[in-house]
């Protein structure tokens, strides 16, 4: 099979998989301890799992979103 039917090259894939991994990261950022009814765990406000985790989320998205549109060099 021709390389020319194909909509993505390697740089796609690869840019694909390094957005995937940001994204899987900031996830693991927003983890933490759970709390439960008896215990207050003030964790969950921390600016790590509020503001941080949602920007790298984001911007591994939107660099997901480049690695789709990005066209292939000829």
């Amino acid at each position: 099979m021709d390389k020319k039917n194909f909509a993505f090259d390697k740089v796609n894939f690869i840019l694909l998989a390094v957005g995937m991994a940001i994204v899987v990261v900031g996830f693991l950022l927003m983890t933490g301890p759970g709390s439960s009814d008896t215990v207050y765990e003030p964790d969950i406000f921390s600016v790590r799992r509020i503001k941080v985790a949602p920007i790298v989320c984001l911007f591994g998205f939107v660099s997901m979103i480049y690695a789709v549109v990005r066209k292939p060099k000829n």
